[in-house]
């Protein structure tokens, strides 16, 4: 017999399945909107790109909504200047501006020539000066007065006096023949003056009915917007016939041939004959330049008057030239009597310049500090200098523009003054608040961004390059020099690259501390540039933002500054982070 199936005991069972960890199944039942709790953290963090973007549309939306009429109305705005003759008494003006130009020239030689005549003796008296002015003041305020020293230092800064006036009224006495000279080239300009003072006035009376107009029909519209038709009825506005009211400038075309005729006959004499005696040849070199110059003025009368003769206020005005007249418009002038003019180059110059000086100073400090802190401090140096150079950025800059104005901006032009300084072009200078001063303190705010990214970056770097140096003999300072710094040097430079954006951005410092003159620095000068007071984009907008009436030309024309300096820090930073991303492909 076959033995019979063995069944299994009746006690025997399948295992059970293991339970689940009490915290999986809270997990797995938190829900909200129907997404899990790691769902939700997912797209928290997930969508800061997406928010990032909106928010990066939205402000350019706003910028562009609010700024987009300026070019419509820098058209309006320079048409009107056309069709009131103001453009056609502006090319005569050129001509006294030019003048105007050269006449300062010849009063900067003939101060060089004061000098030459008065130096080192003046200089010596004048610090006698600042001597005997500081002892009597110390003696006045002396706990124990002495009035027989005090009688003494007053006495010899009396005649120090004395002998500085008599100095200077001898020097004087010599140039007489040059301020005669001076006197009659600065003259010869005065028939164009006149012209151009008449004709301006009838130019300017033709601009302030237009604009008178321009008023009455806003304020027509307002009183039919309010449902009273009367009242607008009765707001008369007086139409303009330029071609009529041109005549008057037009037909002043003799006139000014007549004038410009004597002017240049004037000047041609002037400088035909012996110019003034000067007293070292680097002078004489300077009256020849300035005869050069003055025949290089009388040159362009001729083409001048063509295009007097050529003009007509009926050319229109293009959006190119409304566009080009605010991209290289070389001025900025608000709420003029005669024009204004919203030309951004001086402010992006004046920017340009400032970020340059604090660059000039960020880059070796912080790149400098960067390495020496991640490759050659001790750890004690390390939680030293680090949080040190990072706690700058914590200060604010209306601190630092306080700072600048009491503090730096007083040294540095007494540092100017210093002799053994006087061999650094521009030294020394008059104002406190200038270029050097703004970008000194922009500078102190770049380092430790710039510190910061090019610590990292040069942390960044594989050990392996570093030990690969050592064991081919080289020593720390040869690997720091051609191994570590060139491997970061991609991060290196996009640090310099938001260290320029952080500068080009900031706005209290340069408010206070650059000097807010709205012209273009003068870069003949040399590395002199630096001491001249400048204007910049972002000290324009906070300046004159709170001034403005909302919907003016000059409302939208500092949005459209806004937008230029949105861009530009747009792209410092979207080139800085086409670098880091390359740099961090080349060491994978």
């Amino acid at each position: 017999m076959s033995p019979a199936p063995s069944t299994p005991p009746a006690t025997q069972a399948d295992p059970a399945p293991a339970a689940a960890p009490a915290f999986a199944i809270r997990k797995a039942r938190t829900r909200v909107l129907g997404l899990t709790l790691d769902e939700c953290i997912q797209g928290f963090f997930g969508g800061n790109a997406f928010v990032a973007v909106i928010i990066l549309a939205l402000i350019t939306l706003f910028l562009f909504r609010e700024g987009a009429d300026f070019f419509g109305q820098n058209r309006d705005n320079l048409t009107i200047y056309r069709q009131a003759g103001l453009e056609y008494v502006d090319l005569i003006r050129a001509q006294e501006r030019d003048h105007t130009a050269l006449t300062r020239y010849l009063s900067d030689v003939r101060l060089q020539t004061l000098r030459h005549h008065t130096e080192p003796r003046a200089g010596e008296l004048r610090r006698d000066q600042a001597r005997l002015t500081s002892r009597i003041a110390a003696l006045r305020h002396a706990s124990t007065p002495d009035p027989a020293a005090l009688a003494e230092a007053e006495s010899s800064l009396a005649e120090t006096d004395a002998a500085l006036s008599a100095l200077l009224a001898e020097a004087n006495a010599q140039l007489a023949a040059f301020d005669s000279f001076a006197e009659r080239y600065s003259d010869a300009i005065l028939p164009l003056r006149g012209l151009v003072s008449e004709l301006g006035e009838v130019a300017v009376a033709i601009k302030e009915r237009h604009e008178n107009n321009l008023n009455f029909l806003q304020k027509r519209q307002q009183l039919l917007a309010a449902g009273r038709p009367e009242e607008a009825a009765a707001v008369q506005i007086v139409p303009i016939d330029f071609a009529a009211e041109l005549a008057a400038i037009t037909g002043a075309f003799p006139a000014y041939e007549e004038s410009a005729a004597e002017v240049a006959k004037t000047l041609e004499q002037l400088v035909a004959d012996a110019l003034p005696a000067a007293p070292t040849p680097a002078l004489s070199a300077r009256l020849e330049r300035f005869r050069q110059l003055t025949r290089d003025h009388l040159a362009t009368y001729p083409a001048t008057a063509e295009a007097l003769r050529s003009w007509t206020p009926d050319r229109p005005v293009s959006f190119g030239e409304s566009f080009t007249a605010f991209v290289f418009g070389r001025q900025w002038l608000t709420a003029s009597f005669w024009q204004d003019w919203y030309g951004v180059l001086p402010l992006f110059t004046g920017s340009v310049l400032v970020a340059s000086i604090a660059l000039a100073l960020a880059i070796p400090f912080g790149v400098g500090a960067a390495i020496y802190v991640n490759q050659l401090a001790s750890p004690a140096e390390q939680r030293a200098i680090k949080p040190t150079i990072e706690f700058i950025s914590a200060i604010p800059s209306v601190v630092l523009g306080f700072f600048g104005i009491a503090v730096l901006g007083e040294f540095l032009r007494m540092a100017s003054g210093w002799d053994w300084l006087s061999w650094f072009p521009g030294f020394p200078f008059p104002e406190r608040l200038n270029a050097l001063t703004a970008g000194c303190l922009l500078g102190l705010i770049a380092v430790p961004t710039i510190f910061t990214l090019s610590e990292d970056a040069i942390n960044n770097v594989p050990r392996a390059f570093k030990e690969a140096s050592y064991a081919l003999g080289a020593t720390r300072l040869q690997t720091i020099v051609r191994i570590i710094v060139p491997a970061a040097l991609s991060g290196i430079v996009s640090a310099v690259l938001l260290g320029l954006g952080r500068v080009i951005g900031e706005t209290m410092v340069v408010l206070l501390c650059a000097g807010n003159r709205l012209t273009i620095p003068d870069f003949s000068a040399g590395l002199g540039v630096v001491t001249q007071p400048v204007h910049t984009m972002t000290g324009i907008i906070a300046q004159e933002m709170g001034e403005v009436v909302p919907g003016s030309i000059h409302y939208r024309a500092l949005f459209v500054v806004g937008l230029l300096l949105f861009f530009i820090a747009l792209g410092l930073n979207f080139l800085a982070q086409k670098i880091v991303r390359k740099y961090k492909i080349s060491i994978g």
